[in-house]
This record gives C-alpha cells, sequence and structure tokens, in this order.
C-alpha cells in the first residue's frame, strides 16, 4: 500500500482537518434516540503525533455539548467554538508519539452548513442517515476530517429495537438489552471521515446473488413496499461486481452494502463499504442502474484509493463516471465511445471555463467534472489501447489501496504503462480549460466494441 499524505490544510476547506497528526483508529459508541432525535456519543481516538512537538491539536465536531476530554487519560483544556475542538493536552506530545483523545458529546444532530446546503446527519421522518461528502462528518462525530488522514474505525450504536442499523464494514455483533439494540461494525481498511456511513431506519435485508466461495457478500436494506422494484433493479449488482473486479482488479473491502431510504434523495451517496440510494431511485425499470454502477466503482476510485485534498475530486467522479460507460458498453448498452461522443457535445455546448485539476470549490460537484473526467480516461484508452489501458487501471487500483493520491500521482503512475509519453494530452484535458476534440472521433464508434458479457437489460 502506497500512501501520500496532503501535508498542508486542504486549500479548499482550509478549518477542516488538522495534518499535525494522523488517526490510526477511531473507536465511537453511540446511542440515539430517533423521536427526540437525541445523539450522545463517546470517541476514544487513536493518533500519532507529526514530525514537530504538538502543545495543541484540534478536532472538527459541530455545535454539541462537550461533556468530557481526555488526553492519554488526562484532562487538557480545551475549547469548543465554531465547529473545532481546540485541546491543548497538559503536556506537549512529543513528535511522532502515539496518542489517545477521548471525547464524550451529545445533543440533537443537525446536519452542518456548506455551499450545497445541509451535509451531514440528517434526520428523517423514521430514522436517520448521514451524507458526508465532503465535510458532513463533524455533524456527528469529531473527527479530524480531511481526505488523506484514512483510519481503521469501530461503530457501535444502540437504538430503540423497532430500527435497524447499517454501516460500511462488518457487523461483529447484535445485542438486545429491553427495548433496545446494539449494534456493532468494524471497518478495518483505512477510511477517509467523510466516507464513513451510517443509516438508521427500518428495512428488510435481502442477499444480491450467491458469492460464492470468495465472493464478495452484497447486501441491500429496503422498505419493504419497495422491495419487488428493488429486486429488479438492483438485479445486476452482481455482475457489475463481476466486471469491475476483471476490469479494476479485486474488489478492496470485506462486504458490500446499498441502502434505499423511504425519502427522496437529490443523488445517491457513496460511503466505504456501502452506498445510500434515496425512494426515487428505485422504479422497477432499471432507471438508475447508471447510478448503481457508478457508486460501485467508487469504492475502488474514490474509497480505497482516496484524494489527498479536494483539488483533485476528478480522480473520484471521473473514475466512477467512466464505470458507467464501461459497464453499459459491456452489458449490451451503447459503448464507452458513443457515450463519449454524447458527453463531448453535450460539454461543447457549455461554458469552458472549468480546470479539470483544480476546478475550485464552487464548482467541485459541477456536472461537467464528472463528464469530463471520463472524457479524460477514455482520451487515455484511446492512446494506450485496451491491453495496457486496463493494466493500468488494475495497477493505479492495488499500488494505492487504502492511499491517497493526486492528479500528478495519476500522470506518473499512467507513464509507467505507456511508451508514447501522453504529456501533451494531461496538459490539455486536465490543466486548460477549453474542450479539447473528441478522443478517438477518428475510429467512429465501432472503434472499441460492445461486448455482452452480462444479463441483457430486459432480462
Amino acid at each position: 500500500m502506497a500512501v501520500q499524505q496532503s501535508v498542508g490544510p486542504d486549500p479548499y476547506f482550509p478549518a477542516n482537518g488538522d495534518p499535525r497528526y494522523r488517526v490510526h483508529r477511531y473507536e465511537l459508541a453511540l446511542d440515539y434516540r430517533p423521536g427526540p432525535n437525541r445523539l450522545s456519543g463517546t470517541a476514544r481516538i487513536n493518533a500519532i503525533a507529526g514530525r514537530a512537538a504538538l502543545a495543541e491539536f484540534q478536532l472538527n465536531l459541530a455545535g454539541f455539548k462537550v461533556g468530557r476530554v481526555r488526553v492519554d487519560g488526562r484532562a487538557p483544556h480545551y475549547t469548543h467554538r465554531g465547529g473545532k475542538l481546540r485541546i491543548r493536552p497538559a503536556k506537549a506530545l512529543r513528535a511522532g508519539a502515539a496518542f489517545t483523545v477521548e471525547v464524550q458529546w451529545s445533543g440533537n444532530p443537525k446536519p452542518v452548513n456548506s455551499p450545497w446546503g445541509g451535509l451531514g446527519w440528517e434526520e428523517l421522518t423514521d430514522g436517520a442517515l448521514v451524507a458526508s461528502q465532503p465535510v458532513g462528518a463533524p455533524s456527528w462525530y469529531p473527527c479530524n476530517d480531511r481526505p488523506a488522514d484514512k483510519a481503521a474505525y469501530q461503530i457501535s450504536v444502540t437504538t430503540p429495537s423497532a430500527y435497524q442499523v447499517v454501516a460500511g464494514g462488518r457487523l461483529l455483533t447484535r445485542t438486545t438489552k429491553a427495548s433496545t439494540t446494539t449494534w456493532v461494525y468494524e471497518q478495518s481498511a483505512p477510511t477517509s471521515s467523510y466516507l464513513v456511513g451510517l443509516s438508521i431506519g427500518k428495512y428488510q435485508t435481502v442477499l444480491l446473488g450467491d458469492p460464492g466461495p470468495g465472493g464478495v457478500p452484497q447486501h441491500g436494506h429496503i422498505p419493504a413496499h419497495l422491495l419487488p422494484d428493488f429486486s429488479r433493479d438492483f438485479a445486476r449488482q452482481p455482475a457489475m461486481m463481476e466486471l469491475f473486479e476483471e476490469l479494476f482488479g479485486p474488489y478492496p473491502f470485506g462486504e458490500y452494502a446499498v441502502v434505499v431510504t423511504d425519502e427522496e434523495l437529490d443523488v445517491p451517496v457513496e460511503a466505504q463499504g456501502l452506498s445510500l440510494f434515496g425512494a426515487n431511485h428505485v422504479d422497477g425499470v432499471r432507471g438508475s442502474e447508471r447510478l448503481v454502477a457508478h457508486e460501485l466503482a467508487h469504492q475502488w476510485f474514490g474509497n480505497s484509493v482516496s484524494i489527498a485534498d479536494w483539488r483533485h475530486i476528478w480522480l473520484n467522479e471521473g473514475f466512477a463516471k467512466y464505470a458507467e460507460w464501461l459497464w453499459s458498453e459491456r452489458s449490451g448498452g451503447r459503448t464507452a465511445q458513443q457515450l463519449a461522443a454524447s458527453a463531448h457535445r453535450s460539454l461543447s455546448s457549455l461554458p469552458q471555463d472549468l480546470c479539470l485539476a483544480d476546478p475550485g470549490r464552487k464548482l467541485m460537484f459541477d456536472d461537467r467534472l464528472y463528464q469530463r473526467g471520463g472524457l479524460v480516461l477514455h482520451a487515455v484508452r484511446c492512446a494506450m489501447g485496451d491491453d495496457a489501458f486496463f493494466r493500468m487501471l488494475r495497477g493505479w487500483a492495488a499500488q494505492y489501496r487504502g492511499g491517497a493520491v493526486t492528479t500528478t500521482t495519476f500522470i506518473a503512475h499512467v507513464a509507467r504503462f505507456t511508451a508514447e509519453p501522453l504529456e501533451d494530452l494531461f496538459a490539455e484535458w486536465l490543466y486548460e480549460p477549453a474542450l479539447p476534440p473528441l478522443p478517438g472521433a477518428a475510429a467512429q464508434d465501432d472503434r472499441i466494441p460492445a461486448r455482452p458479457a452480462y444479463p441483457p437489460a430486459n432480462s
């Protein structure tokens, strides 16, 4: 596993995260009551100081009441204002020292404000969910909220027994006492704070396909009345998993779950080992199947191979967009070349003021970034040929598994798989706002033929 950390504050969110230390493990014990929307929690955070001694450090935490803070068992001085929990240990932590922080907090969780509306903990009509990208994690737990600081997690949630708790990772135990049940999940793979997913609701659980020996367990958690439509809409997810393991390499986690809430969501949300969909993404005619592929692909690109800071978000969204096109191509739909041509036509009629390698906070979720990111990968594929391109993708997922990367990391990685330099291609597509010509256009739509290998859409 290769890890590339960013060494300073995130340029898009300088108030989030503290680069002076890194977290090794979070242990979160939560108690949530849906009726009053009341959350209380205890966090035990195992961390390591950076290259300099730490006289003080900070965690991000929204406006809860903080009841207790300890650093290595001793009471520090701390302040909690403006979403920052600033902690000054009784004795400065030496450079490279391992230390443990304990925090107790309670209150009524709510989304944190952002340019895209509320992010993080969202109270539903009957339950709750977490959708944190990019800076919503402090809405429900104290964290070093920067994507490059990846840690293992154990999450224990106690809630009334009528509700099911779903989190990313392996369910260790489920214990019922009187009217409450405690669910304990373990996510051992390095996880960015915004990718810690959680859903609390009333669901039925189904197994998606038979994983067989050595396969990936895939479960769906769905309101009962949506189960018939869900069974059709997600029927081809096991085939997607098979294809993506062929093209990208082994699935990077131990399991994969999808949750469908009983409310509408603007867009699905990826978390580590878990994706969250709204009831509006289930229609019985596979109307959102490209999104099923998109969220699954994020497990490789965005979750396992993460970005060092938010300037590089195209490495998440462009790869997931191209995975949509690959699924279409290999399942008998439109080819990647046809979909690239459609995206190119759309982009050519829109303002060309987006620099993909550094879009700025305002444009980091612009649909043009997704489409152009997919086109970059198609351009690289056309330049390299399929054999070298997919060897490069599998190498990318393997070498940087569990790590954090940048655009420069990707360019250097591609160079190891091609005899022809691609500096001009990357300069045009990543660093110039003007839209380059359509990649592969001269070869027409049969340049990369579809090879149906999975159940057709009408099956």
